[in-house]
């Protein structure tokens, strides 16, 4: 009987201490819920490894860009942040009945493919100047060709007007399959590479023009490019 109760008393300290610490996260119990369940997950199944220490800061804004070629990228650029990383992705995936808990505890954007909508512009702004992360993937959807496509001008837009500091990453060997399903469960090791923040001062007093837009798209994506040691198709040239 003794054992038994020395063994509930131990439950009862161990769910006590998690039900603290999920409630001191910032952004709520939903999101430290979901980065337990990610870190032991990508952990346990993808042997997940860094270049480096995540470079992101621990207080204040800035943009994350990353190359995207699995449904699974954003968990492996949240691993290990206390911090929400609020992901832009499409309107589409955002409304499906699953999804759609997960992304609005992760704070994600949803944003229309057609680029018409200037809502989400807005809300990353918002979220920037909150002095939160901002998560892009500027190849507008999923590519498994090796070298990355060309990038979206609205994300040096949002560097630009921002003026946050861009940290560049590269996700290799992020699982495939035939549907959105089959990635969650193709497992093998996954290596995430962080880049220094992306120096773009010199454009801040520059009109940004369709020319200026392109030339800082092209700067950053060169950068995913240079982590990963693969290429980059601009819109104008091939690097």
């Amino acid at each position: 009987m003794a054992a038994k109760w020395t063994l509930a008393f131990y439950m009862a300290i161990a769910i006590a201490t998690l039900l603290v610490q999920g409630a001191r996260w910032p952004d709520g119990w939903h999101a430290w819920a979901l980065a337990i369940v990610n870190r032991f997950y990508v952990r346990a199944f993808f042997h997940f490894r860094t270049n480096r220490p995540c470079p992101f800061p621990t207080d204040g804004p800035a943009i994350i860009i990353a190359n995207h070629s699995s449904p699974m990228d954003p968990m492996f650029v949240w691993m290990g942040r206390r911090q929400i990383i609020g992901f832009m992705m499409a309107r589409e995936y955002y409304e499906v009945k699953f999804l759609h808990w997960i992304a609005v505890a992760m704070q994600s954007i949803p944003v229309q493919r057609n680029g018409k909508d200037l809502a989400p512009t807005r809300a990353a702004l918002r979220r920037l100047k909150d002095g939160k992360l901002l998560g892009v993937f500027p190849e507008g959807g999923i590519n498994r060709e090796r070298d990355l496509k060309a990038g979206n001008p609205g994300m040096a837009w949002l560097a630009v007007r921002s003026q946050v500091p861009v940290y560049p990453v590269y996700i290799q060997n992020s699982p495939g399959g035939e549907t959105m399903i089959d990635p969650f469960y193709n497992f093998g090791p996954v290596t995430v590479y962080y880049g220094d923040p992306i120096d773009l001062s010199a454009y801040y007093d520059r009109k940004p023009t369709q020319e200026v837009l392109q030339e800082v798209t092209d700067i950053m994506m060169a950068r995913i490019a240079e982590l990963g040691g693969v290429g980059y198709t601009s819109c104008t040239s091939t690097t």
